[in-house]
């Protein structure tokens, strides 16, 4: 639901530049009661085995502690880092992997968090490597989804939201390394990042 902005909304706590931010897209209440909602239907799903979870960083990192802790089973926790974006605002499609895997994957059951699926290209490389690593099951979790700017089919099991195709910072999401500890989902004024 798209709130209008008005700047006695933000926490008082919150203090990187508030009229940056042009509306509130998601609020802190709203992320809290997804994400719990997304824990307990993993916990379901995933009961008896043991699901490796891989956050993303460094954008899912928030998410990913969150839905941690609304997970009630026996879960392993591990991370990897990939570039997508380089220094531009949108995805070039070109990946690399900046860090691996702590350790093997191999006929586990995966659990990728994600925190925003737009073009799918990054996803689809990473569900790609983890299939040629042998996983019993590789799922997708994402805390917001932009279905609009996809442009590849990969599909997202686990959504928090599906989102506009607008650019959001906040509860991890950055724009030149700020805003990641926003408690909502913002959008972006565009004057800020050179859109239009």
């Amino acid at each position: 639901m798209h709130h209008p902005f008005r700047p006695e909304q933000l926490p008082s706590d919150v203090r990187p530049s508030p009229t940056d931010i042009q509306s509130v897209l998601l609020s802190a209440e709203q992320i809290a009661a997804r994400v719990a909602e997304l824990g307990a239907q993993i916990s379901r799903d995933y009961e008896g085995k043991d699901p490796v979870l891989v956050g993303v960083l460094v954008g899912a990192t928030v998410f990913t502690a969150d839905l941690l802790r609304h997970i009630t089973i026996p879960c392993f926790l591990d991370f990897v880092a990939i570039s997508s974006y380089g220094k531009e605002t949108r995805s070039s499609g070109v990946v690399r992997i900046q860090k691996d895997l702590d350790f093997s994957v191999e006929s586990r059951h995966v659990l990728i968090i994600e925190d925003i699926v737009d073009t799918g290209l990054t996803l689809k490389y990473l569900l790609d490597m983890m299939r040629h690593r042998n996983v019993a099951s590789v799922k997708v979790a994402s805390m917001l989804d932009k279905p609009s700017r996809r442009l590849t089919d990969v599909k997202v099991d686990y959504a928090g939201f599906e989102v506009p195709d607008e650019f959001v910072v906040g509860y991890g999401f950055d724009f030149a390394h700020r805003y990641r500890n926003l408690p909502y989902v913002g959008v972006l004024r565009p004057e800020v990042y050179g859109g239009k």
